[in-house]
């Protein structure tokens, strides 16, 4: 069984997501693609398609959007 999943790090800064409220990142983040991984904080490679988005992580795998 899988350890559920905890975001410790802010997906569009990087910085640590209890680090405070994050209202910019987050207004950002409806129009944007992450850019960290959330879990991890290494940056990730981003792809903006047409019809969306799609991010790798090298150690947590992709995410689309």
């Amino acid at each position: 069984m899988r350890p559920p999943v905890t975001e410790l790090w802010c997906d569009r800064c990087g910085e640590a997501a209890a680090a405070g409220p994050h209202e910019a990142c987050a207004a950002a983040r409806a129009l944007e693609p992450p850019r960290y991984c959330a879990r991890c904080r290494r940056r990730m490679k981003v792809q903006v398609l047409p019809v969306g988005w799609s991010a790798v992580c090298v150690e947590h795998g992709e995410i689309r959007g």
